[in-house]
């Protein structure tokens, strides 16, 4: 729990010092679309990993 109050602050704190509203939103929509993409591509690995998927052809 701690690791995440850490991340949050972090987090936070980089976003906190700008002032550009357009920029502001666009790395915070860019930050979440990246974090939703790695969570997209972690389930399917877990996913090909549970069902028993070759990796390679040798």
């Amino acid at each position: 729990m701690k690791t995440v109050l850490l991340i949050k602050d972090i987090y936070s704190e980089s976003f906190s010092n700008i002032q550009n509203y357009i920029v502001k939103h666009y790395f915070k929509t860019f930050a979440i679309f990246t974090f939703v993409m790695f969570a997209v591509v972690l389930c399917v690995f877990l996913y090909r990993l549970s069902t028993g998927f070759p990796f390679s052809n040798i």
